[in-house]
């Protein structure tokens, strides 16, 4: 077998059906799929079950430990010479397996990733948290879809494959609860593999469902950025302070607005930057009630990723405290 294909899974066997029925439909068809059951409470192995007979497909059930320790669990029983890592929430095209095959035979590449698109049946909110994820008026790209400008590609594990060596030589995934992905992607390259994007490999990625758990989930990413840096220092950039500046420009703004006499000038940056999200989202999704969705959506990614930045340096540099997440016992929810 050349490709295990590794699904930490919990609570979503509806969708995860969705996943497995997209990968009967895959071209290439040399590959695994290891499901691990990560603690749930409402369990996918029959949905596994209707499935043995069309995938290779092989079923795990442990404790509750969150996403990387359960993909690294997934790795040492799988028995391709690649394992990749995909989300539950996702599905893929009837080419994404065909296309890294491709790319990892005439690359030789030792790690790969890919990008996430946005599917016709996503709902509204779904589509303007994509938005809000890849736009380059928000923080574009944090998701590792593209090579930035200057920057090194950086797979993310909804979508993400590496060699069997790596997983011996690295172990896998960290014991972060959150940003394990990039920590892992940051070793990668330290290590000297070979680790490139595969543009055709796209995922349809569902993501947070409300702005409340995506909130949650990108206020945990911003403190784990922190706990990336203390980490490995090198891999602070200039980028990673925007959201906390663009947070503390607002506080700033709405404080002069209401104390200073013409301090509603101060409204006119964040007043432009709002206009800017409402004509491209728009524009995007041929829509104004999407582009008034696309502007929450835009100023929940923010927000949530600068206060959570600000939060992991009062926490870990300040106080000098532990690793933590904010919303560690509701990770899923």
């Amino acid at each position: 077998m050349k490709y295990s294909i590794i699904v930490a899974v919990y609570n979503r066997p509806d969708e995860l059906r969705e996943l497995l029925e997209s990968l009967t439909a895959q071209t290439f068809t040399d590959f695994e799929l290891v499901i691990v059951e990560d603690g749930s409470t409402l369990p996918s192995k029959n949905v596994c079950g209707e499935y043995s007979g069309r995938l290779a497909i092989s079923y795990f059930v442990k404790d509750n430990s969150g996403p990387g320790p359960s993909r690294n669990y997934g790795c040492r029983r799988a028995s391709g010479d690649y394992f990749m890592f995909i989300d539950s929430d996702c599905t893929v095209p009837a080419h994404y397996m065909q296309a890294i095959d491709d790319a990892v035979t005439s690359k030789k590449l030792d790690a790969f990733g890919g990008p996430d698109r946005e599917h016709t049946s996503f709902t509204p909110t779904q589509k303007a948290i994509s938005y809000a994820m890849t736009s380059l008026l928000t923080t574009g790209g944090i998701r590792g879809g593209k090579v930035r400008v200057g920057g090194a590609f950086h797979p993310r594990s909804f979508n993400m494959g590496i060699s069997r060596e790596i997983f011996n030589d690295t172990d896998g995934f960290s014991k972060m609860r959150f940003g394990e992905d990039v920590e892992f992607s940051i070793r990668m390259m330290k290590g000297g593999y070979n680790v490139q994007l595969i543009p055709d490999a796209w995922v349809y990625h569902k993501r947070r469902t409300d702005l409340k758990k995506f909130f949650k989930q990108v206020h945990n990413s911003g403190i784990a950025r922190i706990n990336i840096t203390l980490r490995h220092p090198s891999t602070l950039k200039l980028t990673h302070f925007f959201p906390a500046a663009f947070t503390m420009l607002l506080v700033i703004a709405a404080y002069m607005a209401l104390t200073v006499e013409h301090g509603w000038i101060t409204l006119l940056v964040p007043g432009v930057y709002t206009v800017g999200v409402f004509l491209e989202g728009s524009i995007k999704y041929r829509s104004p009630l999407l582009g008034l969705r696309c502007i929450a959506a835009a100023y929940v990614q923010l927000i949530s990723y600068g206060t959570g930045f600000i939060r992991g340096i009062v926490w870990r540099i300040i106080l000098n405290k532990p690793e933590q997440g904010a919303f560690e016992k509701t990770f899923y929810k």
